[in-house]
């Protein structure tokens, strides 16, 4: 069984991203992560985060290889179009 944590993850994420200038890569954000937490989250609550962080217009996910993310904070100037977007 898990234990509790006192902030949630997407916060924590969000944290982390600041701290960062806004831009982290996925296993940066990991390594941070499990430093903060004192464990490594699971694949599936790490997607769940970014995922409400995306849907909520607060980050954006991009994948630069098959296996490594580009993390990066919204600002207000910045606009990412979807698939078939111009």
């Amino acid at each position: 069984m898990s234990t509790w944590n006192t902030i949630p993850l997407r916060s924590l994420v969000m944290r982390i991203l600041k701290k960062r200038h806004g831009v982290v890569l996925d296993d940066e954000l990991e390594r941070a992560l499990k430093k903060e937490l004192g464990h490594e989250p699971s694949e599936a609550e790490l997607n769940s985060a970014l995922m409400q962080l995306e849907i909520n217009g607060l980050a954006h996910v991009s994948q630069i290889t098959k296996t490594k993310r580009r993390i990066e904070i919204i600002s207000e100037d910045s606009e990412f179009l979807a698939v078939d977007e111009d």
